[in-house]
């Protein structure tokens, strides 16, 4: 088994990294155009999103103080659904969400770089390699080394939000903007899709949070410290998403905003940071990126050993090793590392048009609509058999973490591609139907 490294800070980086990637800095102008320009109604959205995550989170702070084997959302669907469907859960998971989603971030990350050096052509996908394979070598050879990366991404990716806020909010209080925009909705928006789509904008921005659960088995005293970061860091993202958000509109009146779109957060930047304000803010998003990629490749190396440790999956004897020398399971590493390498050469194909029909298959979201739809059938289980949990946390916490989840659940399914996206998700997994062996501990 893998020994207990990882402390609170460790735990709450993971949760706070992984939710902050480079989605935030842009989602200011979608929320505020889907809300018809209203301040008041996009700041009700930010927080509306946010029930998917606290309250979900406060579920799995439940969970996480009852079981403890490894990879969390593993252990409370076997403890409370069934052992076929958790183990179906982490197979989805080793599978698709974590390679696929990691693949996307080590591109996101090179393509902001190939921004900040002003570089074309192939450069951005020879910079995802190299991020991609040099955050697994960290993770593969020095476990704890990630760990402290993971700490100091999440410190570094803040400051440019918490320094937006700060200043915005104060400055847009004394020269009357934040006011402004609080108390007129502006009439630059032609067509608005209205609040629901200004909810679904805010809720995907708040997904990854539940990545953190899968290091339970190697966090210290994991039964007190892992809901203490669970709620803490859920927390945490919510104050600083709305923070941020007051910021921006406490800077650039409403219309600006609107005119500029995804622009708009690097004239803020110029504000706050000078003339090199882009620049610096560009740097801030690369660190940031990187950060989230870490987390999804601590967490995905330990995908393929949470099955084998129960006997499940493709080779448990070989994928449940861990190595003596780097305390890493190093046969699922490499693993998850090969499906990555896999998902980035689809993503390199979307963009040469390699796909028969022009089609595209968007990996950064298609498992994001089955994996909250995973979480509804948590949620309903917990209510079921949480039988000696006061009401409020056997009833109404889970209910609102549903709701949350069902949002989110709308949201893929109202996508123009949903038919490719759910039917290859349903495929992988009910592929692992293939492995599932009954008679396993």
């Amino acid at each position: 088994m893998m020994e207990k490294k990882y402390g609170l800070w460790t735990t709450v980086a993971m949760v706070i990294g992984i939710v902050i990637g480079s989605g935030v800095f842009f989602k200011a102008d979608n929320i505020l155009m889907a809300s018809g320009g209203s301040v008041k109604t996009a700041l009700i959205a930010w927080l509306v999103g946010a029930i998917s995550m606290v309250f979900g989170a406060l579920v799995f702070a439940e969970c996480s103080n009852r079981f403890e084997r490894s990879n969390g959302i593993v252990d409370y669907a076997e403890s409370i659904v069934s052992e076929r469907f958790a183990y179906l859960i982490g197979w989805f998971n080793a599978i698709i969400y974590y390679p696929a989603l990691a693949a996307v971030l080590a591109w996101v990350a090179a393509n902001y770089t190939a921004i900040l050096f002003n570089q074309e052509g192939n450069f951005v996908w020879v910079m995802s390699a190299i991020y991609m394979i040099g955050i697994y070598a960290m993770n593969y050879l020095s476990p704890i080394l990630s760990g402290k990366f993971q700490v100091a991404s999440t410190a570094i990716k803040v400051v440019p939000l918490i320094v937006i806020a700060i200043v915005g909010i104060f400055q847009g209080v004394n020269n009357g903007i934040l006011v402004e925009n609080f108390a007129t909705a502006t009439s630059a928006v032609g067509g608005s899709n209205g609040f629901a789509a200004a909810v679904l904008a805010t809720a995907f921005a708040y997904e990854g949070w539940i990545i953190a659960t899968t290091i339970n088995g190697e966090i210290k005293d994991s039964k007190k410290t892992l809901p203490k970061a669970l709620i803490f860091g859920s927390l945490a993202i919510v104050v600083i998403y709305i923070s941020y958000f007051l910021g921006i509109v406490g800077i650039i009146p409403s219309e600006t905003i609107l005119e500029q779109g995804d622009n708009a957060v690097n004239l803020a930047a110029s504000v706050i940071f000078g003339s090199l304000g882009a620049s610096v803010l560009t740097t801030f998003i690369i660190v940031s990126c990187l950060g989230t990629l870490n987390g999804l490749i601590l967490g995905g190396s330990r995908a393929f050993y949470s099955l084998a440790i129960r006997g499940q999956g493709i080779k448990p004897k070989i994928f449940s090793k861990v190595d003596s020398k780097t305390n890493m399971p190093t046969n699922s590493a490499m693993a998850s590392f090969g499906l990555i390498c896999v998902y980035l050469i689809v993503w390199y194909m979307n963009f040469a048009g390699l796909f028969p029909g022009g089609m595209f298959i968007d990996v950064s979201e298609l498992p994001i609509a089955l994996i909250y739809a995973f979480y509804i059938v948590i949620y309903i289980a917990f209510m079921i058999k949480m039988d000696d949990l006061s009401t409020i946390k056997r009833i109404v916490i889970p209910m609102l973490a549903l709701m949350g989840a069902a949002i989110v659940v709308y949201g893929g399914l109202s996508k123009a591609s949903v038919k490719v996206d759910l039917g290859i998700s349903v495929v992988v997994f009910l592929s692992g139907l293939l492995f599932y062996r009954k008679e396993a501990n």
